[in-house]
Formats: C-alpha cells, sequence, structure tokens
C-alpha cells in the first residue's frame, strides 16, 4: 500500500477521538487555507514561529509529498489549515508546538542540528524512528504520539482540500441519470445476487 493510500484512510476514519473539531471549523479551515494560497502572497503565520513554520512546512510535505495523482500537502494548504486550527482550538498548541520542538531536540541530540537543518537522510531516519509505533523504542514514545497526531493532522488537511477531494476521486453530489445497479465484479466479490 503507498503512503498516499494510507493516509487516505485515515482521513476518513473517524478522528473524533484525537481531534475535537467541528465538521463546520474543518470547512472554514480549509476555506482560508484555500484562499490564502489563492491570493498568491506568502501567508503570514499567527500561531507559529518562522521557525516552526519552516519545520511545518516541510513536515508535511515529507508526510504528503507531490506525486503522480496529486500536489503536496504544502501546495493544498495544510500548513495554513494547521495555523488556523490551533487558533481555533488552542488546546492542540501545545501538542503540536511541543511535538515540533521535540523533533529538534532529538535531531540536535543525533546530529547537533535543527529538523529542518538536517540532510534527508537523517530526517528520515528520525522519521523512521517514530513512524511505526509497534517498532518504536520506549525512549521514543513522546515522538511516536507527536508524529502519529501529527500525521493525523496532515491527512485531515490535505483530504479536507480541493485538491484532496480531487485525489480521493470523490464523485458525490453529481448526477446518475441511469442507474445500472452494482457492478457484477463487486457483487461477485460479495457473494450477493439481487
Amino acid at each position: 500500500m503507498k503512503r498516499r493510500d494510507a493516509l487516505q484512510l485515515l482521513a476518513v476514519a473517524p478522528l473524533a477521538t484525537a481531534f475535537r473539531w467541528t465538521p463546520d471549523s474543518v470547512r472554514e479551515a480549509s476555506a482560508r487555507a484555500q484562499e490564502a494560497l489563492a491570493r498568491g502572497t506568502p501567508y503570514e503565520p499567527k500561531q507559529f514561529t518562522p521557525h516552526e513554520w519552516e519545520t511545518v512546512r516541510m513536515l508535511v510535505d515529507l508526510i504528503l509529498p507531490k506525486d503522480e495523482r496529486s500536489g503536496s500537502a504544502t501546495e493544498a494548504g495544510v500548513p495554513e489549515f494547521m495555523d488556523f486550527m490551533l487558533g481555533d482550538d488552542p488546546e492542540l498548541q501545545t501538542p503540536v508546538r511541543g511535538g515540533l520542538a521535540w523533533l529538534d531536540h532529538e535531531c540536535d541530540d543525533r546530529y547537533g542540528k535543527t529538523f529542518v537543518a538536517c540532510a534527508a537522510a537523517e530526517r528520515t531516519a528520525v522519521l523512521d524512528a517514530v513512524a511505526w509505533p509497534a517498532k518504536a523504542k520506549p525512549e521514543h514514545a513522546a515522538g511516536v504520539a507527536f508524529f502519529n497526531r501529527f500525521r493525523d493532522f496532515t491527512a485531515s488537511g490535505f483530504f479536507s482540500s480541493r485538491m484532496g477531494v480531487q485525489d480521493l476521486r470523490y464523485v458525490g453530489n453529481t448526477l446518475v441519470s441511469d442507474w445500472k445497479g452494482c457492478p457484477p465484479e463487486a457483487l461477485a466479490k460479495l457473494g450477493v445476487t439481487y
């Protein structure tokens, strides 16, 4: 399974236990992110410091890079979405900003530099240590918790954006003039007939 496909599954799974957002707040955040991108002027984050902003932009694109199907998380406005959501739900600030600080401290301990200053291979090594909870060392528990929540946050931002909805190939809200029923191959797979 490709990373984008796995994140797609995460995006459509209920995130109520991880985040207390309402559908309206997610729609508003996504709309504001799209507006910022449409203006073409650099977005000025309201919740992140300049260094945190640079880290967020790099990290979301490592989680959801541009591929043959759609653009990257940054191109979809995910950092802007996150900035809005942190302002909308101040309880998110400590775990997100604390996690970004953890990432820098881990990189500093390993390589003597911040996450954004690390080489690609160094960043990959740090993320690989926390991306797979079952394989992670106990001393990385804080990093695992942060990264898994941040990955969900990235997926939520991406798949609620216009680009993300197109990536899902969502065809709802379209007129079907002639419903021919469930495709035969789907019925066969399910072992049902009608």
